[in-house]
């Protein structure tokens, strides 16, 4: 759960009283929380602690729950926090990128004696997903592709809390894949991209919308995919799932739930999944257990679809035996689509899933999505980052002295400089190298120093 370097999150707690003294004879208020971090859970149940008061209260009550949030610990994941604010504690456990996909988060036995029990949220952003998909359960195979894709699509909702749920439970439906586009949970028509989101002149953006206003209906029609909700009913029975419509049925007007698109699925529906969900709503099973069905077989999908992915690319990597010390670290080899595509006749998704359907023409289609390339940029960037650790562990275990012997002081100032670049990298960037390493990697930069004559020395000192 990364903290998002180019937009903020608005969290807000929005509140409708009547009051016949105002001129639309409603008393109406919003708080915002706005943040970097897409902990959806804890901001929204911190928000309804703090709204309530507020509206009560006003500035003083605000300033002092500010000075509370100010003395939280940082989000450190992996830990489990206890966040005081107004009288209650919330307890919350930030995850790890070690944290077994799919597996709930485990319950702490608390330490301190926390008065009063804490508010216990059993994770920090993950939504309830079955709620969400509802209507469209039977087509979440569909839905989790043009997600892959990075394909444009609109969510036409009856309101702005239906609208941000299903797009932030659409772009959490790759994970582990992290969701590479952008997207607006809320879009309004005062948004600043309204005319470049509305222009027929060129395709959309690689986006999902959030919008309620039934103008959209008209001005997004020319998006290639338009998801219509109604109002979510939490029924006995299966709500009624929305059809797939051709786009050219969407009435400009009040138009009916549906999947407006003309899109043909890559992969066949898996049909024991709407099963067994089917049977949890006859069961009355809680919601949370068919979340957990739901989520497990969403992340088992992107896992036979990226494990093949994983494979390849690790064989990109250069052989251990290549990295010597005196050598910059040989390259990386350029990942070939086509090279790839030759492995999965032997190691494709076939191995780990049972849907059947056309991979070949989805990783195709994937290539040119920004999901692949940011999935692709991250995976170079740790595997150059481990490259340039074993090459720093390398030169740790070299005989530096030997080397220094036939070399001219041109050639050991130039080692200096660059054995120092490599170390402000490493501890800037956080490479996957041991302290003691890095520790041995100064001591010999102090050593060779040592070894030249002295007015260089104080150049290189001063530098």
């Amino acid at each position: 759960l990364q903290r998002e370097s180019a937009h903020y999150f608005g969290y807000v707690f929005f509140r409708q009283v009547k009051d016949s003294s105002m001129k639309r004879g409603y008393f109406q208020k919003s708080l915002v929380l706005v943040s970097r971090l897409p902990y959806v859970n804890l901001f929204q149940s911190l928000l309804q602690l703090i709204a309530p008061e507020y509206f009560d209260k006003l500035e003083p009550c605000l300033e002092a729950v500010c000075n509370e949030i100010d003395q939280w610990p940082p989000p450190v994941p992996g830990q489990t926090l206890n966040l005081p604010v107004m009288g209650v504690v919330i307890q919350v456990r930030i995850p790890s990128r070690v944290d077994k996909p799919g597996s709930s988060p485990v319950k702490q036995c608390n330490q301190e004696n926390l008065l009063p029990a804490p508010m216990v949220l059993p994770s920090i952003h993950e939504l309830d997903l079955f709620r969400c998909f509802q209507p469209v359960l039977i087509h979440i195979q569909m839905l989790w592709e043009l997600m892959l894709l990075g394909e444009p699509i609109v969510v036409m909702a009856p309101s702005p809390t239906v609208s941000s749920e299903m797009v932030l439970a659409l772009t959490s439906c790759l994970a582990p894949l992290r969701y590479c586009c952008d997207y607006r949970p809320y879009f309004t028509i005062h948004d600043s991209e309204f005319k470049e989101y509305t222009t027929r002149t060129q395709a959309p953006p690689n986006i999902v919308v959030g919008v309620t206003n039934p103008f959209f209906i008209k001005t997004l029609q020319h998006w290639p995919h338009i998801l219509r909700i109604g109002e979510l009913k939490m029924s006995g029975d299966l709500p009624k799932q929305v059809k797939v419509k051709k786009l050219a049925k969407l009435k400009t007007l009040d138009t009916k739930p549906g999947i407006y698109t003309s899109y043909k699925t890559f992969l066949h529906k898996d049909k024991t999944l709407i099963k067994r969900l089917l049977k949890g709503i006859q069961r009355k099973r809680p919601s949370e257990v068919q979340s957990a069905l739901l989520r497990r077989h969403l992340l088992e999908l992107t896992q036979s679809f990226i494990i093949p992915l994983e494979h390849y690319i690790a064989s990109l990597m250069p052989l251990q035996r290549a990295i010597t010390p005196w050598k910059n670290p040989p390259q990386i080899r350029p990942f070939r689509q086509e090279d790839f595509m030759k492995t999965l006749e032997h190691a494709g998704p076939q191995l780990t899933c049972v849907l059947k359907g056309d991979w070949l023409g989805l990783y195709r289609r994937f290539f040119k999505s920004p999901n692949f390339d940011g999935w692709y940029r991250q995976r170079h960037k740790e595997m150059t980052q481990k490259l340039e650790a074993l090459h720093l562990e390398a030169i740790c275990e070299a005989n530096i002295v030997a080397w220094m012997k036939d070399k001219s002081e041109v050639e050991i100032v130039d080692l200096v400089l660059k054995l120092r670049e490599k170390l402000v990298r490493a501890r800037c960037q956080h490479f996957p190298v041991k302290e003691e390493t890095l520790q041995r990697v100064g001591l010999y930069i102090e050593t060779i120093i040592g070894s030249l004559p002295e007015d260089l020395q104080a150049v290189l000192h001063h530098h």
